[in-house]
């Protein structure tokens, strides 16, 4: 699926949040050893099951909050099982890792509670942007005017110079920038919303 699974902390606290952790929880622990840090948090980017199938194993490690969009939660019974670790967040909601102070921000159209991460000057995207693309509108919860007003938007409120850190490597290079995907990437190359619906729900061949 050529996820990518993200931890995030500062050089200076002992603590981090694991940001979609799918397939090697193991992977996870050892990351986290490496670097001296102690698990915190879980951020979920939205419910899919190649974004999250790892989470049981890391709450049977740690005893830490999944992060998640009220409205993800509400949509997606999936979310569930991970009962009293949940912690429903809204848009603009703000998660401190010690010193950092992530912003949760809601962007639905992949599906209704997707949502990235922002830190500073990078954008942790799961499935809302990719290098050169965007996350699919045409599985359930998705909605191609959502992700639209996501982009141009809700994304178009942050600077060019926003590192993207998108949740698969599907792209040319593994990182981008809002700047390149203003540039070059054709979904946010669509001012209309038309153009837009049109593109993305184009049958698949």
């Amino acid at each position: 699926m050529k996820n990518f699974i993200y931890l995030l902390g500062s050089a200076t606290a002992p603590e981090a949040v694991v940001i979609d952790p799918a397939w090697d929880a193991d992977g996870i622990f050892r990351a986290l050893e490496a670097d001296q840090k102690k698990l915190s948090g879980v951020v979920l980017t939205h419910h899919h099951f190649d974004h999250l199938n790892a989470v049981d194993d890391v709450l049977a490690r740690a005893d830490v909050p999944v992060y998640a969009q009220r409205s993800e939660i509400d949509f997606a019974e999936v979310l569930a099982d991970f009962k009293g670790a949940l912690r429903p967040m809204g848009p603009g909601d703000r998660v401190q890792v010690g010193p950092l102070e992530l912003t949760l921000v809601h962007t639905p159209g992949h599906t209704p509670g997707s949502q990235c991460v922002h830190c500073g000057g990078a954008l942790f995207a799961g499935d809302t942007v990719f290098v050169n693309a965007c996350g699919r509108c045409d599985l359930p919860g998705g909605d191609p005017a959502q992700m639209f007003d996501s982009l141009q938007r809700v994304l178009g409120a942050l600077p060019d110079a926003t590192v993207v850190y998108p949740g698969h490597d599907y792209g040319d290079v593994p990182t981008s920038s809002l700047a390149r995907e203003r540039a070059h990437n054709p979904y946010f190359q669509l001012s209309a919303l038309e153009g837009f619906v049109s593109q993305r729900m184009r049958p698949r061949g």
